[in-house]
């Protein structure tokens, strides 16, 4: 019974840090589902990812359109087959490093570097947890309203409320780690 109890504060948090697990490559499916104020269907997408601690993500959609999202800690990439269709660097646009952290932070699951953004409740019930975040900086949250993180060992879903009303809902699945997870292009990105 005490299992199925939330668990609100710091403890869970530990708790949370403690059953993630934080593998130095883990790659895997997407499938994002985005709903625009505004519109009455959702815009649905899916694709692969990798995250490589202290190298960055590679996000690949490949359906409905192809297009590959490099983040790095000092700039995102955009690319439409080999040709860069976007680069912006930390350096000339500040925000790049926030928006990293934050992405990087989301999708390994770094509970520590989300505690510096973000005012966080968390729950843990058996051998799953999910977190609410909302963000401590001003800047930071005119753009989102709030973030949903659930999860076991790793994070398994994602789901952002945009201050504007949109919401993108991300569901990672078939999660591999390891430098087998990750394919020649993938590799080649980093």
């Amino acid at each position: 019974m005490v299992c199925s109890l939330p668990l609100l504060g710091a403890a869970p948090l530990a708790t949370i840090e403690s059953m993630l697990l934080k593998p130095a490559v883990l790659c895997g499916r997407f499938e994002q589902k985005k709903q625009l104020v505004g519109l009455k269907n959702p815009v649905n997408s899916s694709g692969r990812f990798c995250v490589v601690a202290d190298k960055g993500v590679v996000w690949r959609t490949l359906q409905p359109f192809p297009n590959t999202l490099r983040l790095t800690r000092d700039e995102i990439v955009q690319m439409r087959g080999d040709q860069v269709a976007l680069r912006l660097e930390a350096k000339k646009e500040p925000t790049v490093r926030l928006i990293n952290t934050v992405l990087f932070a989301l999708l390994a699951g770094d509970i520590g570097q989300l505690e510096k953004l973000f005012e966080i409740d968390g729950s843990v019930q058996n051998k799953a947890w999910s977190i609410t975040l909302k963000a401590l900086e001003p800047g930071l949250a005119k753009a989102i309203g709030s973030i949903a993180l659930k999860g076991g060992v790793y994070v398994r879903g994602i789901t952002i409320d945009e201050a504007n009303g949109d919401r993108t809902s991300i569901d990672l699945i078939a999660i591999e780690t390891g430098d087998s997870a990750m394919n020649v292009d993938e590799a080649k990105l980093f």
